[in-house]
């Protein structure tokens, strides 16, 4: 009996013998699935045997990829195989439903034999890509791996333009020197979902998937160059990885194949590192070549010269072009910076951005990358450098934009006080100019998630120049990290931020220029204060109790009254001393009470329930905005709702009517 037919009937006992798991997994057979579903596509020779699949939070896209190709043409030999099915603990909370820890990345791909690669057809790269509807934000994704390396020694990330030596064309480089990858990280790079920094503290990624969509959203393709240093014992490695949807279309593949080649240190030199057959990894190599912009071995480990002992080196190239056949970035306009073509840029912002320097980064940050990099993190760490196109980019807290600061503090209920916001909010520089600057930048675990979010669209100029900054680590960002997922927490800080601006705005805008929003009461003057009667008390008393009292103003009224009376009591009693002598009938209808000292102290009292009122009225006011604004975000969101249901609704009935007509 062959080695592989002793694998296949030690699985096939267990599966008999035993209920129990192995790595997180029940054996289970399952119908063959047809060639066009997804599914593990695994060699001929393993077609007998059932094998456990990787961990749902690992699934390579080319573990093996060179020594996979004749499987993907070998259909008889997919349909044979069998999928082993996972018995799992479903999770309700669909937050919480990706938390699955299943076994050791490392050890399952090691133990992993035949499982090459997941079968994903390549038009999947460019539809998983589409969750970037801004370029700019695909960006963002590679720099925010960048500024995770920090923890491994990572001081600078470097973003340039590149020239193709082949056909002259530009190319996107993104480099940094972190702790690189290993042969094995490399392969969980390239691979969907795959993450462990959401375990990690102080790391932005999560979903293991921002690689995938941010470069295949730049460029066709790319090629990864990685150092990295041995630990415990282990040799440095090197490794090179080609994700090419050129490549994959170009050869009619049906499946996403990843070409791949690692070296190891030995001594002063480095050795190619074989994982299968030395047959494979040339052909790994061979592939690469051709479809790479590098002609040769040489001249692809020549680009190792670039880092020192360790490091990440990114090149995309084959870069998207807009409808009129130009490159979709625009890398002409400022030598030290990437720019957008397009809807993005607009001519008349840019030169508002000249004029009115303390509102550019509002005004530019949606078309340039040197501008959105610049306030893409709330800290840097220190001493780390983001290097863009030959110049650092400067980092830049729009709190230095503002005037008239104000800070708040904003805890969502049911969480905890750690979980709460500070929430900074002034006019920008620029306000007295009544240009429509206006929102806050929302930043989730250092990094900017919403820029200048727009909470208040008020009529008129109502709002503009508010600009506001927090960081609210209790909402969760969307996979492509430009919004939040819409959620009742999400909908509660929205309505909050609302009140915040108005009250702000309505406070302070007579600062900037503005007509007041509000007018404070005229303060009574000292000469009145001295000849006020009871007739006047009265009409104070009457003025407080008209109109339409809450619970809580009725309260400090009749607090006002018994302390009126009071006063009123105390004041007979010390005319009646002062002045025993005189008749009843001879004091005027003012007399009674009209005590100097004993008037001014009812007025202060007066004032300060009046102060306590004004104080109630303001937090009924914000409890009002805050429960109109929550009905309005929930009814909108019903509409979106509604909406999107109508839309799969009809796409269900035309890919039934499609089936039916087949």
């Amino acid at each position: 009996m062959s080695f592989l037919d002793n694998i296949g009937e030690l699985v096939l006992n267990k599966k008999r013998n035993s209920n129990e798991f192995e790595n997180g997994y029940l054996f289970a057979k399952k119908q063959k699935t047809e060639s066009f579903e997804f599914g593990v596509v695994s060699p001929p020779e393993f077609s007998n045997c059932i094998l456990a699949p990787l961990p749902l939070s690992f699934v390579p896209l080319g573990a093996e990829p060179i020594s996979s190709f004749p499987s993907v043409a070998n259909d008889d030999a997919s349909k044979k195989s069998e999928e082993a099915e996972p018995v799992l603990r479903a999770c309700k909370q669909f937050w919480k439903a990706g938390d699955y820890e299943g076994g050791n990345a490392g050890d399952s791909l090691s133990n992993s034999v035949g499982m090459d690669h997941l079968r994903v057809h390549p038009k999947f790269l460019h539809s998983n890509a589409t969750s970037h509807k801004w370029a700019l934000g695909a960006f963002a994704e590679l720099l925010d791996n960048s500024l995770d390396e920090v923890c491994n020694g990572a001081t600078y990330v470097q973003v340039d333009l590149l020239k193709n030596k082949t056909d002259g064309t530009h190319m996107l480089l993104v480099e940094d020197n972190g702790g690189g990858m290993t042969p094995d990280k490399m392969r969980q790079c390239m691979s969907l979902g795959y993450s462990a920094k959401s375990k990690l503290a102080n790391t932005i990624g999560q979903y293991g998937n921002g690689f995938k969509t941010s470069t295949m959203r730049l460029g066709a393709d790319v090629i990864v160059f990685s150092r990295c240093q041995g630990t415990d014992g282990k040799c440095s490695t090197q490794s090179i990885g080609m994700l090419s949807y050129t490549f994959l279309r170009g050869t009619g593949k049906e499946d996403i194949v990843v070409p791949m080649v690692d070296y190891e240190k030995r001594g002063e030199h480095w050795d190619m590192l074989v994982r299968s057959s030395p047959e494979d990894w040339s052909r790994n190599l061979e592939t690469v070549v051709q479809w790479s912009p590098y002609t040769s071995e040489e001249d692809l480990t020549q680009q190792f010269n670039f880092m020192k002992d360790q490091g990440t080196r990114i090149v995309m190239y084959n870069l998207w072009e807009d409808d009129e056949g130009k490159l979709e970035m625009d890398f002409d306009s400022d030598p030290h910076d990437i720019q957008l073509r397009g809807v993005n840029r607009e001519e008349k912002n840019i030169e508002m951005a000249k004029k009115y320097p303390n509102s550019r980064h509002f005004l530019t940050y949606r078309h340039s990358l040197r501008s959105y990099a610049s306030i893409l993190y709330l800290r840097l760490p220190p001493g780390f450098r983001i290097i863009l196109r030959g110049q650092d980019v400067e980092h830049h807290n729009i709190v230095n934009d503002m005037m008239l600061i104000k800070e708040l503090r904003y805890k969502p209920t049911s969480l905890p006080e750690r979980m709460a916001a500070n929430v900074t909010i002034g006019f920008v520089k620029d306000a007295h100019y009544h240009i429509d600057i206006q929102g806050f930048n929302v930043y989730h675990k250092n990094r900017l998630i919403k820029p200048f979010w727009r909470v208040w669209n008020a009529a008129g100029s109502d709002g503009r120049g508010a600009i506001g900054v927090l960081e609210a680590n209790f909402v969760e960002p969307a996979h492509d990290k430009q919004g939040f997922e819409r959620t009742p927490v999400l909908a509660r800080l929205e309505a909050r931020l609302v009140a915040i601006q108005k009250e702000y705005w309505c406070t302070n805008c007579h600062e900037v220029g503005y007509a007041p929003r509000r007018h404070s009461k005229t303060p009574v003057s000292s000469k009145k204060e001295s000849k006020t009667s009871d007739k006047d008390k009265s009409n104070v008393h009457q003025i407080l109790k008209g109109g339409e009292c809450s619970s809580f103003k009725m309260e400090y009224i009749s607090e006002f009254d018994k302390r009126l009376q009071e006063e009123s009591a105390s004041e007979d009693r010390s005319c009646h001393e002062a002045s025993p002598a005189i008749d009843e009938s001879q004091r005027g209808p003012g007399s009674h009470g009209s005590s100097p000292h004993g008037t001014r102290n009812l007025l202060s009292k007066l004032k300060e329930v009046e102060n306590k009122l004004r104080e109630l009225e303001k937090k009924e006011k914000v409890l009002i905005d805050d429960n109109a604004s929550l009905i309005n975000i929930f009814q909108e969101e019903l509409k979106r709702s509604d909406a999107k249901v109508e839309r799969l609704r009809e796409r269900l009935r035309v890919r039934t009517t499609s089936i039916d007509l087949h």
